[in-house]
């Protein structure tokens, strides 16, 4: 039986593609490696350092690990400035009213996400204190597929893996929560993704809290 639900935050709850695109593509730009949207699709779920060493699959030199580090941070401030822009506008179909709805019925929600803006982020769209747990990449050594973060966030709310479903969009999260031992709805670019317990396009597709109350 579900007790608790764990939300990935890009691209389930919240809408950061852009920004996440623009940030490396100006980083990328400006150290004149090719990049574009389809190899941004590679990124979804990945750490940032992951992220660059596929984007650095392009570059025509080699990085040393320090010169690694300060193009991750230079991204990531070019990242920060954009989601300091975000609003409520940023909420993607179906969030609020599926968070509201399983808060309503007793269910108790988390954040799970790899990112370290998640706190920014929730707080930019204003909904950061919806949540009865968050755990994010400030706090986990291993990013997805590792179960780390979705344990976590199991483990801030008193809640044993197996009463967890996790919301994902990207195919490692997906591998995430199924390594944690969790039911998985998998939604967004992730919807096609066999694997996930439960598919669809978007939270608007689903009526989650009737879900799980069906399973009582």
């Amino acid at each position: 039986m579900i007790q608790a639900v764990i939300f990935d935050l890009d691209g389930v709850l919240v809408t950061t593609d852009d920004s996440h695109y623009e940030a490396w593509k100006q980083m990328a730009d400006e150290e004149g490696i090719y990049f574009d949207r389809d190899i941004n699709q590679r990124l979804r779920g990945v750490s940032r350092m992951e992220s660059l060493e596929i984007i650095l699959e392009r570059a025509e030199k080699a990085y040393t690990e320090e010169e690694k580090t300060a193009l991750a941070t230079r991204k990531n401030n070019y990242y920060v400035a954009l989601i300091k822009k975000l609003t409520p506008s940023a909420l993607l179909p179906g969030a609020l009213d599926t968070v509201n709805a399983l808060k309503k019925q007793g269910i108790k929600v988390a954040i799970g996400s790899s990112s370290k803006n998640a706190p920014t982020i929730l707080k930019q769209v204003g909904i950061a204190d919806l949540f009865d747990a968050v755990a994010d990449g400030n706090q986990i050594k291993r990013s997805k597929p590792a179960p780390d973060v979705f344990l976590l966030a199991a483990e801030l709310m008193d809640m044993p893996p197996a009463v967890c479903l996790v919301v994902e969009d990207a195919d490692a999260g997906v591998e995430s929560g199924l390594n944690a031992g969790m039911t998985v709805l998998a939604v967004g670019a992730a919807a096609g993704n066999q694997k996930a317990h439960l598919r669809a396009d978007t939270l608007s597709d689903i009526d989650l809290a009737a879900y799980i109350r069906s399973q009582k």
